[in-house]
């Protein structure tokens, strides 16, 4: 069998000698090439050409960011959904996340531990078993997601946590929490929300002023507390949708303290909560700010979404 890792050498979870001991451990189980990301981006390329060469396996060591980019690669390398017959899953090398970021989403969401020595052993055992699981992933226009979406006061979070860790701060759930907060009195519209989501068929559901789309559940973490806006979510199924209306102070405190203590499910006047979609589109009369697998990409002002069932094998 044979396999790439691609390596973000930036991963905050591993040190050097931790990745030597990965690759030691990967070429037990399987003909290996090893190669480091030198941009944004690069994990995508590597994971395409891979594909086109006939790799059995792309191993990720990163984070949510580099997971999302090695997918983007596979999805999008000749023959991944045309020109041949058969789902996506079956046409493209698996891939296996070894958890090596701050928060590790998706890898968690699929039951690997968090920590990236037990996550090894996890994934050795699924290679030497041929053990995998096929999952839907979610796309936004053209890019492909693993677990969410966002628009609006989402994404605009993470916009500012990204923004400080460039001043050199520590991803941490405190500095989520701070600047949610922020941005909520600062930087949100709460009286005129400028979003709408339509679906073929169905009245639009408009005076949106956040909405977040998953494709499994959790949603994410704040550190090991799961964060669960729509826990009928699955990547066996299509995209769910959480989103809020006019965001006034009371409700949304109400609706953000249900999710941070798991106290019932977020309900209420400004809520809306869609399960099992196969596509809808998001429009808003100003731009937004808009994220996919917790990575800020600048503003939009429309976004198609569509679940793309059977995209991908996992090992786990």
């Amino acid at each position: 069998m044979r396999a790439l890792l691609v390596v973000n050498p930036r991963a905050t979870a591993t040190t050097e000698r931790s990745r030597d001991v990965l690759v030691r451990a990967l070429e037990s189980a399987v003909d290996l090439t090893v190669r480091y990301t030198e941009r944004r981006g690069h994990a995508a390329d590597l994971a395409r050409t891979a594909a086109e060469n006939g790799i059995d396996v792309v191993v990720t060591l990163g984070g949510d960011g580099t997971v999302n980019e090695a997918v983007n690669g596979l999805m999008t390398a000749p023959g991944a959904l045309t020109g041949l017959t058969g789902p996506p899953a079956f046409r493209l090398p698996a891939l296996a996340v070894v958890p090596g970021g701050s928060t590790n989403v998706f890898a968690r969401a699929l039951g690997l531990p968090r920590d990236w020595v037990d996550g090894t052993s996890v994934i050795l055992d699924g290679l030497r078993d041929g053990r995998h699981r096929v999952i839907n992933l979610g796309r936004a226009d053209d890019r492909y997601f693993t677990f969410t979406a966002g628009l609006g006061w989402d994404a605009a979070v993470i916009r500012r946590v990204e923004q400080a860790r460039l001043r050199g701060r520590t991803s941490t759930p405190g500095l989520y929490a701070r600047s949610m907060v922020s941005q909520f009195f600062t930087g949100v519209d709460r009286s005129d929300p400028p979003m709408a989501l339509e679906r073929p068929g169905e009245t639009p559901e408009a005076g949106l002023g956040t909405v977040i789309i998953q494709n499994t559940a959790p949603w994410t973490y704040a550190g090991d507390r799961p964060v669960d806006p729509n826990p009928d979510a699955s990547f066996d199924l299509g995209l769910d949708v959480f989103a809020l209306r006019k965001l006034k102070v009371s409700a949304t405190a109400k609706t953000v303290t249900q999710l941070a203590w798991r106290s019932g499910d977020p309900r209420g006047k400004q809520v809306v909560r869609l399960h099992d979609l196969a596509e809808f589109t998001v429009i808003a009369s100003r731009p937004q700010a808009f994220q996919l697998d917790g990575d800020y990409l600048g503003e939009r002002q429309k976004v198609h979404f569509v679940s793309v069932p059977s995209a991908l094998r996992v090992i786990c």
